[in-house]
């Protein structure tokens, strides 16, 4: 039998608690814009915050007790000033609105989705939409200075580039930014997401520059304006093409459905190797436990490397970031 003195030393268990339930909190507080009001302002009065965003006023404040219980703000009644942990917590949000509005349902379901009774077809019950608004940051954070080296560093003009699994477009809006002359094609299996591109296309005024594109990149059909494409980029959905097989076989199909791309940009996460499980740094463990439980297979990059020798693929360069989730991009060229 437990006694009162025993389940009040329950610390371990508590601060993991808290923390689950802060991580809702970071994702929630960051959708809203109270970390960047925080960022930005030094302080928040938690009510006063609440009646100008239309929210219920307990359960905001609530929102931030949970922040304030794992240091990430202090409260003082409804006044809330960022704590030790806020400028970290603030970089990496991204991370924990992935996990729980994104992929919230998925973990979830874990004891149904481990069954092999229910491991028929794709499991993936994830939101896309929430999925779409936090890959954007991470993108961001994981990519965009690798990514714009290597576009800088092409040495061929070009006026047409698409990018598989587009997402919000957000990257194609940026490199038409920086392209005037150039057009763009988006491709994504998501209509929500490809709404929200359209949307942020017209708001750039690139809506004459750009195409959106529903379809499977991995069993898409021909279309005639992707022989004019001569850049291809894709990122953080090129583990979606293995196993292996399906793998090599779709990045041959990307060579036949695109016959002119000169440059092929492929930038992704890959599988930890040789790291122990208490040392995996934030976003790693996640998003490998998540895609395991979806039976969506994560290369290493030797892995990758084979499947580009053998579908046809030269690597130009390779650059490594590992900043979380193996992150690399990958330079190819038809071989």
């Amino acid at each position: 039998m437990i006694d009162a003195q025993e389940a009040r030393s329950w610390k371990s268990a508590a601060q993991l608690y808290n923390s689950a339930v802060a991580a809702s909190a970071i994702g929630a507080a960051w959708e809203l814009g109270a970390l960047d009001e925080l960022q930005d302002e030094g302080t928040l009065d938690a009510h006063e915050f609440a009646a100008r965003n239309d929210l219920d006023p307990a359960a905001t404040l609530a929102m931030f007790r949970a922040l304030a219980a794992v240091n990430i703000v202090e409260r003082d009644g409804t006044r809330v000033t960022p704590a030790a942990d806020f400028a970290e917590i603030q970089q990496t949000r991204s991370f924990f609105h992935w996990l729980t509005r994104g992929s919230g349902e998925l973990f979830r379901q874990m004891p149904l989705v481990l069954q092999n009774q229910h491991r028929k077809g794709e499991i993936d019950p994830r939101d896309p939409a929430a999925v779409t608004y936090a890959c954007r940051e991470i993108n961001t954070l994981t990519y965009d200075p690798w990514f714009w080296s290597a576009v800088d560093g092409i040495d061929f003009d070009f006026t047409m580039v698409a990018d598989l699994g587009c997402g919000n477009g957000d990257r194609l809006i940026k490199i038409l930014g920086r392209r005037p002359g150039a057009n763009g094609i988006g491709i994504d299996i998501a209509a929500d997401s490809l709404k929200v591109a359209e949307s942020d296309a017209a708001g750039a005024g690139l809506s004459d520059r750009l195409t959106f594109v529903t379809s499977d990149v991995r069993t898409m059909d021909r279309r005639p304006e992707f022989t004019e494409v001569e850049l291809l980029t894709c990122f953080m959905m090129g583990h979606d093409f293995w196993p292996r097989e399906r793998c090599v076989a779709t990045l041959a199909r990307i060579r036949e459905l695109f016959p002119n791309v000169k440059r092929f940009l492929l930038g992704d996460a890959t599988r930890t190797v040789g790291t122990a499980d208490q040392e995996l740094p934030v976003f790693t463990l996640g998003f490998e436990v998540a895609h395991d439980m979806m039976g969506v297979f994560l290369p290493t990059v030797a892995d990758w490397e084979s499947a580009f020798a053998e579908s046809g693929w030269r690597v130009r360069h390779k650059h490594a970031i590992d900043m979380t989730v193996g992150e690399v991009i990958f330079e190819l060229e038809p071989a």
